[in-house]
């Protein structure tokens, strides 16, 4: 019988990766609760979701970003070719600007959407949920000079979110934070030492005032300790994937897998989406010169999308997971589908992303919603209101310098 060690051994390759935080993060998730982000242990939660969303919205917490796909795209023709395979125009972009972006197939179908980090004048780092390295690599194909190179591993990385982060960096020793604008960037040096350089953008996936954190994995700990030592009287705490799915939805921000089909990963005909669909169109820029999907998008524009991804507000406090919606309150008409719901405790609303038939918005709808009460399964039939804006929205995420909270 094969020792513990011998099996161990068998199945290295098939190991989870820890993250460059791991040896520090892991000392807060006192539950166990792990789960696998493109093959990386990654933190479902640490201690308590709750906790983890109210530091988030309260003070400040860190969400380690490691298994994040991170591209270096570098060259004389780096913006030819990303102008050729995202839909914005990535000429506009300047030095030390970052812009949110998505890319498609030539039926126009989202694959994924991400950053982009103007690096220097021909340098660029491309960010993703998911690895789409083939995919740039197949797009880099008939460049005179691009190179496209997978830095995953070799850069450290961790979200730092929620109304007291400027205040911790700075106390940190990071002069100046407070001017950075958001979607810019700026580096500094850790703990004093030039040579150890901290990249630092005003960037996040949470609606509130927050930044990325982006440095070479040898300094990754020390970064952790300097952190954590600056924000000791600020209730910092890491959060993890459940609470990043309650903020990044009172923001209104998609999520692959809910929102979307990621494009390459489908199987069946359409059951992927567009960034028309997603509310994405001003992601999609018809003046620059052709890119990936431009023919199918236009003609998608020009007719309308037959579904578009809209927020409700859902009367009461049932939760509409899984929900189907109708045009009006005996159910008559099928009209879509609820894609995320919560409870927003900051809100203080029953609160959702869903999928629509454009040509109902104009009209009524109602949520059919299941729901358990001791063991019983019961019926609500509650009423929707369509929101325009971000659920969650407070000033300080764009002022600056950051407004005090």
């Amino acid at each position: 019988m094969k020792s513990n060690s011998d099996m161990t051994a068998a199945y290295i390759d098939e190991q989870l990766k820890e993250t460059h935080f791991h040896p520090r993060s892991s000392k807060f998730n006192v539950r166990n609760a792990w789960g696998v982000w493109n093959g990386f242990k990654f933190a479902d939660y640490y201690y308590d979701v709750d906790f983890e969303y109210f530091c988030v919205r309260n003070s400040c917490g860190t969400y380690d970003i490691c298994p994040m796909q991170k591209y270096y795209i570098t060259g004389a023709d780096a913006e030819a070719m990303l102008n050729r395979m995202v839909t914005r125009d990535i000429s506009k972009l300047k030095v030390g600007r970052v812009t949110y972006l998505c890319w498609c197939t030539d039926e126009g179908r989202m694959i994924d959407d991400g950053t982009v980090f103007k690096l220097g004048p021909n340098s660029y780092m491309l960010t993703s949920g998911s690895p789409c390295i083939a995919w740039f690599k197949k797009g880099a194909f008939g460049y005179a000079d691009v190179k496209v190179t997978d830095m995953s591993d070799n850069i450290a990385a961790m979200a730092f979110q929620g109304p007291t982060t400027c205040e911790v960096l700075k106390k940190m020793g990071l002069d100046g934070i407070e001017t950075l604008n958001p979607f810019n960037f700026r580096h500094f040096p850790l703990n004093g030492d030039s040579d150890k350089k901290l990249m630092v953008s005003r960037t996040g996936f949470t609606g509130d005032l927050g930044y990325e954190l982006w440095i070479a994995p040898e300094y990754a700990l020390e970064l952790w300790d300097a952190l954590y030592q600056a924000g000791e009287n600020y209730n910092i705490h890491p959060y993890g994937e459940l609470a990043t799915g309650m903020v990044r939805l009172e923001a209104g921000f998609i999520l692959p897998g809910l929102e979307f089909n990621e494009a390459l990963k489908t199987v069946r005909f359409e059951h992927d989406q567009t960034p028309f669909q997603l509310n994405l169109g001003w992601l999609v820029d018809f003046k620059k010169p052709h890119f990936n999907g431009r023919k199918a998008l236009l003609k998608e524009k020009e007719h309308g999308p037959e579904y578009t991804l809209v927020k409700l507000d859902i009367d009461g406090n049932k939760c509409a997971e899984g929900s189907y919606l109708y045009n009006n309150e005996k159910l008559k008409k099928h009209i879509g589908y609820i894609t995320s719901t919560m409870w927003s405790p900051v809100v203080k609303a029953n609160i959702a992303l869903a999928m629509v038939e454009t040509k109902y918005l104009k009209g009524e709808i109602w949520a059919e919603i299941y729901y358990s009460k001791e063991m019983r399964p019961h019926l609500k039939v509650a009423k929707c209101i369509l929101r325009t804006k971000p659920f969650w929205a407070p000033a300080r995420t764009r002022a600056k310098p950051p407004l005090p909270f």
